[in-house]
């Protein structure tokens, strides 16, 4: 990771200060928290440490944003949390990436406002991207801003093997796809997709990936990027994720963690 005290800091958006050169522009926003050991993929500990995991969170950041750096059309965007802990995401995205804060209480609010303040940003579409999918295709994101930019309302999303989804876009700040979902379980995708109906929004679906939130994931995840090995759901290639395969590729030469094989089949 870049050295702290030489990264410039990020620029932090302020929805009162909309900026006319955002306008035409989809905001490519990922939800993060700051990662400190005991407050990210706890859920990761065992196999990995509490610090491990939080490194590891690092690694997906750090590889999550140089995807989005390379789509046409899309801003970068750290939507992050707690306010206050700016300083812990410094260096970790390519230069260019802005930090906007979240708010709210429950997830659904969260997400919801974040567009919301984004949209006043005076980004002319929006996407919500999760941070647990390193290996997530550079197809798919880049689908997702082309989609957003033909004319017409309309939500991209993108589901999660899980049934969660690891991307939602919109040309328009609304509420119908957040409201009465039952978040952090299998439902959360379908849930969404009846929002959308019973709002008339019409929803471009994007192909099913996975997020990386706890040991059987993670197992998924090291077969991908250390042995070729793509998740037997997937339909396209995943992004290379560096960071991320360095990472996971040094534990098991440390003999920390013994990656046993996992439910994929190799890449075509």
């Amino acid at each position: 990771m870049p050295d702290p005290v030489s990264a410039p800091p990020y620029s932090i958006l302020n929805p009162a200060s909309p900026r006319t050169e955002l306008q035409g522009l989809c905001a490519l926003a990922v939800m993060a928290k700051a990662p400190r050991p005991g407050k990210v993929k706890t859920r990761l500990a065992p196999p990995l440490t509490l610090e491990q995991s939080a490194a590891l969170n690092v690694c997906f950041l750090r590889d999550t944003t140089a995807n989005i750096a390379q789509v046409q059309g899309g801003v970068g965007v750290l939507c992050y949390t707690p306010v206050g802990d700016e300083a812990a995401f410094t260096g970790i995205a390519p230069p260019g990436f802005s930090l906007i804060p979240q708010r709210g209480d429950g997830f659904g609010e969260r997400l919801h406002l974040a567009a919301t303040d984004l949209f006043a940003c005076g980004f002319g579409s929006v996407c919500l991207i999760d941070s647990d999918s390193p290996t997530l295709p550079h197809t798919a994101l880049q689908q997702a801003v082309n989609a957003l930019s033909e004319p017409g309302d309309r939500v991209v999303l993108g589901g999660s093997h899980d049934g969660g989804y690891y991307l939602i876009g919109l040309k328009q700040p609304h509420v119908a796809p957040f409201e009465r979902i039952t978040w952090s379980t299998e439902f959360v995708f379908a849930e969404t997709l009846e929002r959308c109906a019973e709002a008339d929004l019409n929803v471009v679906p994007l192909p099913t990936w996975y997020d990386v939130d706890d040991g059987a994931t993670l197992q998924v995840l090291a077969a991908e990027l250390l042995d070729g090995a793509r998740p037997h759901f997937a339909t396209v290639a995943g992004y290379d994720a560096p960071h991320s395969r360095v990472f996971l590729a040094d534990l098991a030469s440390a003999g920390e963690v013994s990656w046993r094989p996992a439910n994929v089949t190799s890449a075509q």
